[in-house]
């Protein structure tokens, strides 16, 4: 019988997600050239939705640290609305259970992402938030055993992890050989100029998703 464990418990560091689930990172800039190439500009209106996400942030992060909820209040759903997540064609699912059985059968992995976005019922974009205390890159191994999850093994995953402080993006690939690659972090906290280039990112995803 097989044994369920929780994936926080199970994928506790990057090395033991690669491990557990056969995954290699990608090194060759041109795997996960979205981050970077063909960015949308941004209009003046989004602009200035964005300078009062930066100035809301600001001011209650001086206040001390701010737990996932807050995050997730000051921080993603402003980006993601203004990405169009909240929008057909996607659908929001919040808080969802997944279940993943590794190849040996004998052990199953279970976690809720805390948001995801849907499209045509696959998974295309999962955000995990952590407490502001917490480096950004610590959400990972749990990102990507979420990602792993996903029934659609031909397409490609894209991720985004943050603590409110930061934002990391992600792409995955299952097929032939399970990889993935990284962005570069971008600070949300501290230079409003990298929270455009965070949205502009989340619309080129939108884009890509959607074509």
């Amino acid at each position: 019988m097989a044994q369920t464990i929780a994936v926080t418990d199970a994928v506790k560091s990057l090395a033991e997600a690669e491990a557990k689930f056969g995954l290699q990172r990608n090194s060759d800039p041109q795997f996960f050239i979205e981050w970077m190439d063909a960015l949308p500009a941004l209009t003046d209106i989004e602009l200035a939705a964005l300078a009062v996400m930066y100035r809301r942030l600001a001011y209650h992060r001086s206040a001390g640290e701010l737990l996932e909820g807050a995050v997730t209040l000051l921080a993603i759903s402003p980006l993601l609305e203004l990405a169009g997540f909240y929008d057909p064609p996607f659908r929001l699912r919040s808080e969802t259970a997944i279940e993943l059985a590794l190849n040996d059968g004998e052990e199953i992995l279970r976690g809720r992402i805390d948001l995801l976005i849907m499209q045509n019922q696959f998974w295309v974009l999962v955000v995990e938030s952590k407490k502001t205390s917490i480096s950004v890159r610590s959400a990972l191994p749990q990102a990507l055993a979420y990602m792993m999850a996903n029934g659609s093994s031909n397409s490609s995953l894209f991720g985004m992890i943050t603590n409110g402080d930061d934002a990391l993006f992600i792409k995955l690939l299952q097929q032939p050989t399970p990889q993935y690659a990284l962005s570069r972090a971008f600070s949300l906290y501290t230079l409003p100029s990298e929270a455009q280039q965070v949205l502009q990112i989340l619309k080129r995803m939108g884009e890509l998703i959607t074509q």
